[in-house]
């Protein structure tokens, strides 16, 4: 058992590392656990253009090595390891790894959400060069552009209707004829003469050309079984997140998604701990705006730490 911490810092995406940030000029000399894919989900971005400060844009991996470096930079210890487990019950906290426990007063969860994804090698090996999950993130680069849209929830109708503001076309897959959209998402979607339907139509495959980009994909009808091939400059996948909150469930107040409830900034229903980022922002799921929470997060803690010392 190490010495008690001031604050533990888990995961280490822009809310993460902005965290770290903002408690290490604190002198509150943060813990950081990278956890298994450090940098996040920007790790699997190519290009990011919509974050204040690049002009040109910045490569996602590039620019959460830039974050790791200023966190480090003020006295951010970072470990490479997975948080396993959190005893939230008394304080100080202890957290468990696959290696070592360690005790904190304060922590600052910043797990993130995941993407779901329908489980085809092809999505994974082409996510950032034709594969997205992310339309508010790439839609720019798809200016002019024919594009599917995976889903048929409110998420697969808001995205479809954003990506008409860039692509020429826009096809919406789904697997069935219902949507579980609400109906005036899926009114407004229908009404949009740029959104196309696949119905009854599953991705069997996604295919990338030469320049080993996305430019078509394999669909099956769910009915007959029938494939075919149909060309596509991009394809989105809009069929939900998933927060990573397994580790709090049944520890922290949430919704029935799993996104961890927050309250005055980024509280938590526990006293102490706190958090930022797409674990608990199911609306905007932004890089900036999960830098944002990292440094509300921070000084939220600052200020709980001094109120403690005070009391």
């Amino acid at each position: 058992m190490s010495e008690v911490r001031d604050v533990i810092i888990i995961g280490s995406g822009p809310a993460g590392y902005t965290a770290a940030i903002y408690a290490a000029r604190a002198n509150l000399k943060p813990l950081l656990f990278e956890g298994m894919q450090p940098g996040g989900q920007l790790t699997i971005t190519t290009d990011v253009e919509n974050y204040p400060g690049y002009p040109d844009g910045i490569m996602g991996p590039e620019m959460m090595e830039n974050f790791k470096k200023q966190a480090e930079r003020f006295g951010t210890d970072i470990i490479f390891e997975q948080v396993i487990d959190v005893d939230t019950s008394s304080r100080p906290f202890t957290l468990k790894t696959d290696f070592n426990t360690y005790q904190a007063k304060a922590v600052i969860i910043c797990t993130g959400a995941s993407a779901k994804l329908l489980g085809l090698e092809s999505e994974t090996a082409l996510m950032g060069r034709g594969v997205s999950a992310c339309a508010t993130c790439d839609g720019a680069f798809y200016k002019e552009k024919d594009v599917l849209v995976v889903g048929g929830g409110d998420t697969c109708m808001e995205e479809a209707n954003f990506l008409t503001r860039f692509a020429s076309k826009v096809t919406i897959v789904h697997r069935r004829e219902g949507f579980r959209a609400s109906q005036i998402m899926l009114e407004r979607a229908q009404a949009n003469p740029k959104i196309h339907w696949r119905l009854n139509q599953t991705v069997n495959d996604i295919l990338a050309g030469e320049d080993g980009k996305v430019n078509r994909v394999l669909l099956e009808n769910t009915q007959t079984g029938e494939k075919e091939e149909v060309a596509t400059d991009g394809i989105f996948m809009a069929i939900g997140h998933k927060p990573n909150s397994d580790l709090f469930t049944g520890k922290l107040d949430m919704d029935d998604v799993g996104y961890i409830d927050i309250t005055k900034g980024t509280y938590t229903s526990v006293e102490g701990i706190f958090a930022a980022g797409d674990i608990s922002d199911k609306t905007y799921r932004q890089a900036v705006t999960a830098a944002g929470m990292g440094c509300m997060a921070a000084i939220d803690v600052e200020r709980w730490l001094e109120e403690q010392e005070a009391s």
